[in-house]
């Protein structure tokens, strides 16, 4: 199996894109977990709350892995839980750190902040997008993972991403 993330920062489009590159390679997707753990709730976040929710992405990973050839996709993944745990408590948890050092993707896609903010009651940062956007990249770069930037409106977006994997798959030993 063959493990893509889809990440970045807040209102990037990460949920739609992963859910329609899940339905184009006809396979499965993991949801974001903090959405329905976080539904109700508001910040400030704790250490304990980031923690479920970095503990619950995990389970829902793995459960999903074992069910799934091919391709899987996951909305968000440790990399996420890392750069929001630092930016929320000042550091990263040591259980996010070691979830973080534990996971192996084969690519990521980093969404990038060209497309509009959308509202939502648990989104907080519409004025660092920029600010967390480094940050990822930054991240990615600094670990040598193997990501590319998406971009794009719309289907164009879709497409980006499409062209970026098909490419990786080519091009992977």
């Amino acid at each position: 199996m063959l493990k893509i993330a889809i990440t970045g920062p807040e209102s990037t489009g990460k949920s739609a894109l992963c859910e329609a590159l899940a339905l184009h390679y006809q396979t499965n997707w993991v949801p974001e977990f903090a959405r329905d753990y976080l539904d109700g709730k508001h910040p400030p976040y704790t250490e304990n709350d980031l923690n479920i929710m970095a503990e619950g992405q995990n389970e829902n990973e793995n459960k999903i892995a074992k069910k799934t050839e091919g391709i899987l996709f996951s909305d968000t993944e440790m990399t996420v839980m890392k750069i929001w745990s630092e930016h929320a408590l000042g550091y990263c948890t040591p259980y996010i750190a070691e979830l973080y050092n534990k996971q192996h993707y084969d690519f990521y896609l980093l969404t990038d902040i060209d497309l509009n903010w959308e509202p939502d009651p648990l989104r907080e940062h519409p004025h660092l997008r920029e600010y967390f956007f480094g940050l990822y990249q930054k991240e990615l770069t600094q670990a040598n993972h193997p990501f590319k930037i998406v971009r794009g409106m719309g289907v164009k977006r879709l497409e980006n991403a499409i062209n970026a994997i098909d490419t990786f798959l080519k091009n992977r030993p």
